[in-house]
């Protein structure tokens, strides 16, 4: 998946993750399961499923990681989790629109980041991102207090809080992994980062106390539809375009997560956003596209 020549025109691949990963809230809401239940399953399932191709093909490259590979991929991975948790549970408590929006602002964060620890420069245009992604979080979170709770959710500024951490946690996620990602095939640095994943998520299951099992089948079918789906026809094929597109349009790509989100909440589970949700809403993703659009390419 890692040739210079990709079989698949990554523009292609990436339209078709952005459907992906935009089924990935609706299958959250339908899951009647503990949301640190239904994280970790998504991610030990989309592992397990990877699983058989990184043991037949890419036993060298698992050999040729050093310690420092191995510690900085358990960052990465860590840090996956903590998006995972945080995010799973925002759905809990606010729209899909809102949460799904706010998590994207992820590349604020990752410029925000890298200036603070690889000391890239923020350019004006960045910082013109920033503050346009920041004030469409607060019109974005207004209009859903605002609502009164009708699709907003029973706590909708928790609940958009949580995202905004999920966001925080995607940043740290990008920026550990990021060398490591451009020296080891796709394969090999997904395991790596999703098992370190998984066992973060098991380790906060348990801790909270949530059951493991048993569930009915629909539950498991979800679990699962969340691995195939989002899991490795989403993310997994975002982190494969990035050997072959530039990051920042794969970034502003990504910004159509929330838009067929919102569209999927409105079909599926009749999710009417407010009009400032909506407006705030727009207003993150123009910031998006700026920032995105604005940063070097790593």
């Amino acid at each position: 998946m890692d040739s210079d020549t990709p079989v698949v025109p990554p523009l292609a691949a990436l339209a078709l993750a952005v459907v992906a990963v935009s089924t990935s809230a609706i299958l959250i809401r339908w899951s009647r399961a503990p949301s640190s239940v239904a994280a970790f399953y998504r991610v030990l399932f989309t592992t397990l499923l990877l699983a058989p191709v990184a043991v037949v093909r890419y036993r060298e490259a698992f050999a040729r990681l050093s310690m420092r590979d191995w510690l900085v991929a358990a960052s990465s991975g860590l840090a996956l989790a903590a998006h995972f948790a945080a995010w799973f549970e925002s759905l809990e408590w606010t729209s899909v629109a809102a949460s799904v929006t706010l998590v994207q602002t992820q590349p604020v964060f990752v410029a925000l980041g890298a200036a603070w620890l690889l000391e890239e420069r923020l350019n004006r245009r960045i910082v013109v991102g920033i503050g346009v992604a920041l004030a469409g979080s607060v019109l974005l979170s207004v209009g859903d207090l605002l609502s009164g709770g009708a699709f907003a959710g029973s706590n909708p500024l928790y609940g958009d809080a949580l995202a905004l951490v999920g966001a925080l946690a995607a940043a740290g996620y990008v920026l550990a992994g990021r060398s490591l990602r451009q020296r080891l095939p796709l394969i090999p640095y997904v395991i790596v980062v999703y098992t370190v994943s998984a066992i973060g998520l098991l380790v906060w299951t348990v801790g909270q106390g949530a059951s493991l099992g048993p569930y009915p089948p629909r539950e498991w079918m979800l679990f699962l539809a969340m691995a195939v789906g989002p899991g490795i026809f989403g993310h997994t094929v975002v982190n494969w375009a990035l050997a072959h597109v530039e990051s920042s349009v794969v970034s502003v790509t990504l910004v159509g997560e929330p838009v067929g989100s919102t569209l999927l909440a409105l079909l599926l589970l009749g999710e009417v956003p407010p009009a400032m949700t909506a407006v705030g809403g727009v207003v993150v993703l123009v910031g998006i596209v700026l920032t995105a659009r604005a940063r070097p390419n790593p």
